[in-house]
């Protein structure tokens, strides 16, 4: 049933959301902007390989294992209070990286990120939900906002090389300060409180439960897509998987859950939720070659690498809003299945690719860009809409934390394929008489093969590596055509879920009256 009757939005509404979007920008930007730091940090404090990781993966880490926990803190503080709360965090967080004075303090500074970025996401969805009650302008609210999420991204390397080439590397972190610093004093100005008028006592239990079932899958995945398959890596998803079956089992038994059933009720809650993590498969799983394919394959330098993946960010801009509109006039499932079409396309592109293939290589990037926002805008809209108000921070959670599940999933999977095909070309394609250890460098990453290539004859070191890039290019191709089959999957379930549930798309609001209180 749509919301037509709902009153639109105001000049007030449309300011707040350009606010709202500013938090949104830096937690995404977060996730690469430290790509060119990684050199200058490990200069001037010393970190070792390990603390590099960590000084990477623990931001997304954080971020990940507490999303749950702090939509359902939202829906009971208020969604407004803890953007504030966060807000502050992020911005105290960001000027103690950019002074840390060792790499634990800087991991550590990194770690508060990562919580301040899971109070962030899910608060500012939800108030998304909230301030716009009018189907089609809530449907264009979350169409700019998923647009805006996946050119953080995109944005972050560049930002960061661009700060890099003028200043010292704590810059990448002070960026995130005015810009929180603004929020704190507009938010609560232009932003009302919403909150859930009876949330019930908070079950502090599903704390660890969430962050167990959630930290081991998503580091078990990554550690798949960096280093292959491992019994290792693969306990530590089965463990996450078995404490992921505790915390569902105590969300359906305890009086009040961490997530609430009652968002279980539409079956276009989990239609979206699910939708929207499998595109999050197909995006990542792109992501992980295509990066690797413009400085690996092609030669280009970190900062030509970034500036080029921003070709297909601005096709995102150029293409997002034609989707929130379809979405809006045509059957929500219909435009879904169509965005999965297109990003299987995309992927057809990715498997013509040679060595040298620039264009191809971004125009399948941009295909399945398109295709995979054209997905998620208005999935995230059909889970969100079904959603009651009072819910709507636990509902944003569970969709972002599809979309971290269904990224390590691409990238383990994707990643995976690819790998094997790599190292089976590279083999059979070696020079005979290498030694044992160029052959474990050039068998093990192109990176490896890359370096090892500069330890040899010219001649040999040139064919080494020219069958190395042959080998990932057959790798990234065949993978592809799993991402196209798996897309166009996507296409045939999201048809399938669309003929339940075409008549309900959107539920009525509740008769509850919901908490909303102006400055």
């Amino acid at each position: 049933m749509t919301n037509s009757s709902a009153p639109l939005a105001g000049r007030r509404e449309w300011t707040a959301f350009v606010v709202l979007l500013l938090p949104l920008l830096l937690v995404s930007m977060d996730v690469s902007v430290l790509f060119y730091a990684v050199p200058a940090i490990s200069e001037s404090l010393g970190a070792t390989g390990t603390q590099q990781l960590w000084i990477f993966d623990v931001y997304a880490f954080a971020l990940a294992g507490l999303l749950i926990t702090m939509g359902s803190l939202g829906d009971r503080i208020g969604r407004r209070r803890l953007l504030l709360l966060g807000a502050a965090a992020f911005g105290l967080a960001s000027v103690a990286a950019a002074y840390a004075q060792s790499a634990e303090m800087l991991i550590a500074a990194r770690a508060v990120l990562g919580i301040g970025g899971a109070t962030l996401m899910p608060s500012t969805m939800a108030l998304v939900r909230n301030l716009f009650r009018d189907d089609k302008e809530r449907s264009k609210a979350i169409g700019i906002w998923s647009g805006a999420m996946a050119g953080g991204i995109a944005l972050g390397s560049v930002v960061g090389g661009v700060l890099l080439e003028h200043f010292w590397w704590g810059s990448v972190f002070l960026i995130n300060v005015p810009a929180m610093v603004l929020l704190l004093v507009l938010v609560p100005v232009l932003v009302p409180e919403f909150k859930d008028p009876r949330p019930g006592r908070f079950d502090l239990l599903s704390v660890p439960l969430s962050m167990g079932a959630v930290l081991p899958v998503i580091y078990g995945l990554k550690q798949i897509a960096a280093d292959g398959f491992s019994r290792p890596m693969g306990l530590c998803v089965a463990a996450g998987a078995a404490v992921g079956c505790l915390f569902v089992r105590r969300q359906r038994t305890v009086p009040h859950a961490m997530i609430s059933r009652e968002l279980f009720r539409h079956r276009a809650f989990g239609t979206g939720v699910g939708l929207n993590a499998l595109a999050a498969v197909g995006m990542m799983g792109s992501a992980f070659f295509t990066t690797q394919y413009l400085q690996s394959v092609l030669g280009k330098s970190p900062m030509e690498a970034a500036l080029w993946g921003l070709v297909p960010s601005l096709a995102v801009a150029a293409v997002a809003p034609f989707a929130t509109a379809a979405a809006q006039k045509a059957d929500k499932a219909r435009v879904i299945a169509c965005g999965f079409l297109v990003a299987a396309a995309g992927y057809g592109v990715l498997t013509l690719s040679g060595t040298g293939s620039l264009v191809t290589v971004l125009a399948g990037s941009a295909l399945i860009a398109c295709g995979i926002v054209s997905v998620m805008a208005p999935a995230s809209d059909m889970a969100l809409a079904t959603a009651p108000p009072e819910k709507a921070g636990s509902a944003a959670s569970l969709l972002e934390t599809g979309q971290e599940f269904g990224g390590a999933m691409g990238m383990a999977v994707f990643g995976s394929i690819g790998t094997a095909v790599y190292r089976r070309d590279v083999e059979e394609s070696m020079p005979a008489g290498l030694p044992g250890d160029v052959v474990a460098a050039v068998r093990e990453t192109l990176g490896g093969a890359a370096g090892a290539a500069t330890r040899l004859p010219d001649a040999t070191g040139g064919s080494v590596l020219a069958a190395a890039r042959e080998a990932f290019t057959h790798g990234m191709t065949v993978a592809a055509v799993g991402g196209a089959a798996l897309l166009i999957l996507g296409a045939a379930l999201s048809l399938a879920a669309g003929r339940g549930m075409r008549n309900h798309s959107t539920t009525e609001e509740p008769t509850t009256p919901q908490l909303a209180t102006r400055p």
